[in-house]
C-alpha cells in the first residue's frame, strides 16, 4: 500500500470513529432524556397554569434540556376530580389541583384555605403554605405517598355581586355562586350558596342565575366576569390552596441532579406564582374598573366586625371538627398565623 492511500485509511477511519462516536453520544443523550406530563384542571390562562408553564420551563432550562415536561391544562389529561389518583396511578407523572375538592383527603391542609377574614395577599399566603407542607408530616397532610413539587394559594375569595352589598341586610337572599369552603360561609352571611363549576359560572352570571360569585378578583378579567358583576366587596372570605405532587416512586426513579433543580425550584414557584397573581389582581382591578366601571365597596369597621362575628364560630367549628380527627388543627392554626406575620414582614 502506498503511502498517499495509507492516510486516507487512516483519514477514513478517524472520520469513522468520529461519527461512531457522534452517533454514540446522541445515543446517550436520548437514552438520559427524561420527559414529564404534568396535568391540571383549569384553563391556560389562569394563574396556577401560568405557574405550571414556568415551572416546565425552568426545569427544562436548569438541567440543560435534559428533562422536558409536555403540559396538560384545562382537564385534558386529568379533571379535579381524578387528579391525585391519576398521579398515584401514573396517569400523570405530575398533577396539580386544589385540595379544597377533596376535603375528606387533606382536612388538615385544607385549614390553610378554610378559615375566614383573614387578610392576607397571595404572595404572602403562597409561602405560608409551602413552608406548612415541609414542617407537618406528610401523613397529616393527606400527602403520604406523593412528593410536593410545589404549593401556593390564590387570595382570599371575595363577594362580587350586580348590586352593591355593604352591609349583611344586601346580602339577604342574594343567590351567589362559591366554591365548596365558602357554602356555610354565604349562608351565615345570609345569602344562598350555589355550586357551579367555573365553565357554568360565566353563564350563569349573564342569564342572572345568579346575583353573584365569591372567588379570588383576576377572575375578573381572565374569565370575564366584569361583564356581569358591577361591585366587589372588600372582606377576605375563604382561600384555596394548591398543591402539586408527584408519585413518591416516580419521584425517586429521577437522577439526584434533577431532584435537586426540582427542590429549589419549590419555594421559588410558591413566591412566583403568589407574585404574579397579586400583581395581575391589580392589573384585572384597574381594567374592570376602566372598562366595566367595577367599583370596590368597603365595609365600615363596624359593619366588618358584624361579618367577623357571623363567621367566627365556622373558623372555630372547622379548627374542632379537624382537631377531633386527631389531628394537630390548633397548632397548625397557630403555625400559619405565625408564619403570616413573619412574610409581612419588610
Amino acid at each position: 500500500m502506498t503511502k498517499q492511500k495509507t492516510i486516507q485509511s487512516l483519514f477514513s477511519k478517524q472520520i469513522v470513529g468520529a461519527a461512531c462516536l457522534s452517533a454514540l453520544m446522541v445515543t446517550s443523550a436520548q437514552a438520559n432524556e427524561i420527559k414529564l406530563n404534568y396535568a391540571f384542571f383549569a384553563p391556560a390562562q389562569t394563574f396556577p397554569a401560568v405557574q405550571m408553564d414556568r415551572w416546565a420551563e425552568e426545569l427544562h432550562r436548569r438541567t440543560d434540556g435534559q428533562v422536558s415536561v409536555n403540559t396538560f391544562p384545562g382537564g385534558t389529561l386529568l379533571s379535579a376530580s381524578n387528579m391525585y389518583d391519576g398521579v398515584q396511578s401514573g396517569v400523570a407523572d405530575i398533577g396539580l389541583s386544589a385540595t379544597s375538592y377533596e376535603p375528606a383527603r387533606f382536612p388538615l391542609l385544607n385549614l390553610a384555605g378554610s378559615l375566614t377574614g383573614i387578610d392576607v395577599n397571595s404572595t404572602v399566603a403562597s409561602q405560608v403554605v409551602y413552608d406548612l407542607i415541609q414542617e407537618f408530616p406528610a401523613d397529616q397532610l393527606g400527602l403520604e405517598g406523593f412528593k410536593v413539587i410545589t404549593a401556593f394559594t390564590s387570595e382570599p375569595g371575595y363577594l362580587h355581586s350586580q348590586i352593591p352589598v355593604d352591609s349583611l341586610d344586601d346580602i339577604q337572599g342574594q343567590e351567589i355562586r362559591v366554591p365548596g369552603d365558602a357554602t356555610e360561609v354565604v349562608e351565615a352571611l345570609g345569602g344562598v350558596p350555589v355550586g357551579l363549576g367555573q365553565a357554568e359560572t360565566g353563564e350563569a352570571l349573564q342569564a342572572g342565575v345568579v346575583d353573584g360569585y365569591v372567588g379570588s378578583r383576576e377572575t375578573l378579567m381572565d374569565l370575564q366576569y366584569a361583564r356581569s358583576v358591577q361591585y366587589i366587596t372588600d372582606y377576605p372570605l375563604t382561600n384555596v390552596v394548591f398543591v402539586a405532587v408527584m408519585d413518591r416512586q416516580r419521584w425517586e426513579s429521577l437522577p439526584e441532579d434533577v431532584q435537586q433543580v426540582i427542590d429549589e425550584l419549590g419555594a421559588e414557584m410558591a413566591h412566583f406564582a403568589g407574585d404574579y397573581l397579586d400583581g395581575h389582581i391589580e392589573e384585572s382591578l384597574t381594567w374592570a374598573a376602566e372598562e366595566h366601571d367595577v367599583e370596590t365597596v368597603t365595609l365600615s369597621d363596624q359593619e366588618a366586625a358584624r361579618w367577623t362575628e357571623q363567621l367566627e364560630p365556622i373558623n372555630e367549628s372547622r379548627l374542632a371538627a379537624v382537631a377531633e380527627m386527631g389531628l394537630p388543627a390548633h397548632e397548625f392554626h397557630e403555625r400559619m398565623l405565625e408564619l403570616i406575620e413573619d412574610y409581612r414582614q419588610p
